[in-house]
């Protein structure tokens, strides 16, 4: 069992400690901010609640994968309800907005009565995104690329020529060649977005995202995202994480190359030191390698920053607005004419702001009565622009910066125009501002992005910065800056892959649920250290293989640029087989605990065979504190409670196994037999 401590109670780090709790860690979180969830936060406006993030939730099964894995289910933890229709898109200089359905059939007939012939080019996109979808989950998003060989099968092999041309063919170029009509490219390619680019600088391997809401269809989880992340805090603090808020790390400490701990400031303004064995940042890489660690400790460092793009930054309106808004759905998207113009002032330099600008509504209340008080709407307004902080900060009732409430003014009569909901801003009773300003300063994100780098071709998949440090041993990363990328199910999946790195797993599938913790049969240094040094050389050979692979193949496409587009290999693939270790405290349903537990930002060190404090920290580290630490379960604790399964006192508290017979003990082991 190790001492482990995670920077960040955004999605990715409760999840992250969720997983290596019931792995057999003892896990702390450290969050800076007064409550969890990161981007994906709550705000309260008197009876109004505001997610003030993420939105959509699409890829339901990843979200189900990872209940799953800590023995419960979606359906369990949440209330999902479909959309029908699932999003509502307007046009410049159209009169009629068009309404995209939950289902495929209704969606294809849609693009056949705007264009002759779009609802077969559609059928056939969506076949091949679903397909590309289906392989994407099977090779590319569930592996830590720590060693490629995996990749090399036989019909991953077969289907180089189709992979270069969808990694090297940009989003917008397979669109064209699907509709001539603008409104049906722009539904096509707007999913860019969720990537953080724009359909012209994303590879058109991801036009899978089309199977996600013109197939799949939309769905919203009641309570809104605050209560996805509410759910995974339980089960995180249910697997016996302490959650520490109003800690904020400034530094992680580093030893002849070995990550000790970490250097915090409390909710007194005081230093302390916390000492680890693992340390996780789900904090963004970035701010992560460029200010939590020296220059001679970072993987990342300024200079590598230089070349990336980041992905936008993001106006965002929080609105109450009286009466009802019918022109509005759930989500509602307003598409400008010439869009690649806006693309181009949000990602070519100099930047600028677009105005007008394409925009994303969300309306909660028209599913959610506890969003908004009954006879109000709850809106949240998201406008991409330039990650640039220096455009400037926003807050309540148009006390933000200038420019930032300038150009809210200007949003809030264009959602009006475009709507025909002319008394829109007289009807506003609350309003919430914020900026690429708050996102750098709150949140610490790279150039204040609202997203994280942007998913463009040298930006994706192996090409992304890994989830462990290349210069300081026992250090790694999770979440949205690092693979496999952007986005609440992608943020889900690097909690996953941090599992499968400390495990030295290879594999490119979703591992089996629920999750069996390896540490009652492996030392947990042998496990850590799995794979961390020898692959790295494979991995790199393995990468400069596909790299030369694919430009080759760039090549020899452009020498034969007449072939057709739609030659397609449509070779299936086999989920390779996961083996999993016996099952220790399987649980079979989880009964939901009480809220977060959040302690006061100083928290006592347990007892541990961890590395001691430096001597420049030994004084704050002897500070006598208080925690639940000394109830923490070593690794052969069961890793859930179930008084159905086990005959234990029905307290509630982590039990003793056997390992031999399975059997729970009704006393504490010695130390050499644990």
């Amino acid at each position: 069992m190790s001492q482990v401590i995670i920077i960040g109670a955004g999605i990715s780090g409760l999840a992250s400690a969720a997983l290596l709790a019931r792995e057999g860690h003892t896990v702390t979180i450290f969050e800076g901010r007064p409550e969890v969830g990161g981007r994906a936060g709550s705000r309260a406006y008197g009876d109004f609640r505001f997610d003030t993030g993420p939105s959509w939730y699409l890829m339901p099964e990843v979200f189900d994968h990872f209940y799953k894995l800590m023995g419960t289910s979606a359906d369990e933890q949440l209330t999902l309800v479909t959309l029908d229709p699932g999003y509502r898109v307007y046009f410049e200089g159209q009169a009629h907005p068009l309404d995209v359905s939950a289902d495929r059939t209704t969606n294809l007939e849609l693009f056949e009565s705007v264009e002759r012939g779009a609802g077969a080019k559609l059928d056939a996109y969506l076949d091949s995104a679903a397909e590309v979808y289906e392989l994407a989950k099977e090779k590319f998003l569930y592996t830590t690329f720590q060693d490629l060989r995996p990749l090399m099968t036989r019909d991953v092999l077969s289907q180089l020529p189709r992979f270069a041309r969808l990694l090297l063919q940009p989003l917008s170029k397979r669109v064209a060649h699907t509709v001539r009509d603008n409104r049906l490219r722009q539904i096509l390619g707007y999913p860019a977005v969720f990537l953080g680019s724009s359909p012209a600088l994303t590879p058109s391997m991801y036009h899978l995202m089309s199977h996600l809401d013109l197939s799949d269809g939309v769905l919203y989880p009641m309570g809104g995202f605050t209560r996805v992340i509410e759910s995974i805090a339980d089960l995180a603090t249910a697997a016996g994480v302490t959650i520490v808020t109003g800690a904020s790390v400034s530094r992680i400490v580093v030893e002849a190359g070995v990550a000790t701990g970490v250097e915090y400031v409390d909710r007194r303004g005081n230093v302390q030191f916390y000492d680890a064995e693992i340390v996780v940042s789900a904090a963004d890489l970035h701010h992560t390698e460029t200010t939590l660690l020296k220059p001679e400790e970072q993987t990342y460092p300024e200079e590598y920053w230089e070349s990336k793009i980041a992905g936008p930054g993001a106006l965002l309106l929080y609105l109450g607005v009286r009466g009802e808004l019918p022109q509005l759905e759930h989500h509602t998207l307003m598409f400008i004419k010439d869009w690649q113009q806006g693309f181009d002032a949000i990602f070519r330099s100099p930047t600028s702001v677009p105005t007008p600008a394409s925009l994303y509504i969300c309306k909660p209340s028209g599913v959610d009565p506890d969003v908004a008080p009954e006879g109000f709407e709850n809106l949240f307004v998201l406008v991409p622009i330039p990650a640039d902080p220096t455009i400037g900060r926003g807050d309540v009732d148009g006390d933000g910066d200038a420019r930032i409430e300038v150009l809210a003014d200007h949003v809030i009569r264009q959602i009006a125009e475009w709507t025909g909901v002319q008394d829109l801003e007289s009807r506003i009773t609350v309003r919430r501002t914020v900026g690429p300003g708050n996102f750098a300063d709150d949140l610490h994100t790279w150039k204040g992005s609202a997203l994280g780098p942007a998913h463009t071709l040298k930006q994706s998949a192996f090409f992304r910065a890994g989830n462990m440090s290349k210069k300081v041993k026992g250090l790694y990363y999770t979440g949205s800056s690092t693979i496999p990328g952007i986005g609440l199910p992608m943020c889900l999946i690097s909690a996953e892959l941090l599992v499968k790195r400390l495990r030295g797993d290879t594999t490119t599938t979703p591992m089996a649920e629920p999750l069996q913790s390896l540490l009652a049969a492996e030392d947990r240094s042998t496990v850590t250290d799995a794979g961390s040094t020898g692959t790295h050389a494979l991995a790199s050979t393995a990468s400069r293989v596909w790299v030369a692979a694919l430009t080759a193949i760039a090549h020899a496409k452009a020498a034969a640029r007449a072939r057709s587009m739609e030659a397609e290999a449509t070779d299936d693939d086999a989920a390779e087989a996961h083996e999993v270790s016996r099952p220790v405290g399987v649980l079979k349903k989880i009964v939901r605990p009480a809220p977060v537990v959040q302690v006061d930002s100083v928290v006592e060190q347990p007892e541990s065979t961890s590395r001691r404090a430096p001597e420049a920290l030994a004084e704050s580290a002897k500070t006598p504190l208080v925690s639940p630490a000394d109830e923490r379960r070593p690794y052969w604790l069961a890793a859930d409670y179930n008084p159905d399964e086990v005959d234990t006192p029905h307290t509630g508290k982590p039990y003793w196994i056997d390992d031999e017979t399975d059997e729970s003990l009704d006393r504490v082991p010695a130390e050499d037999e644990r």
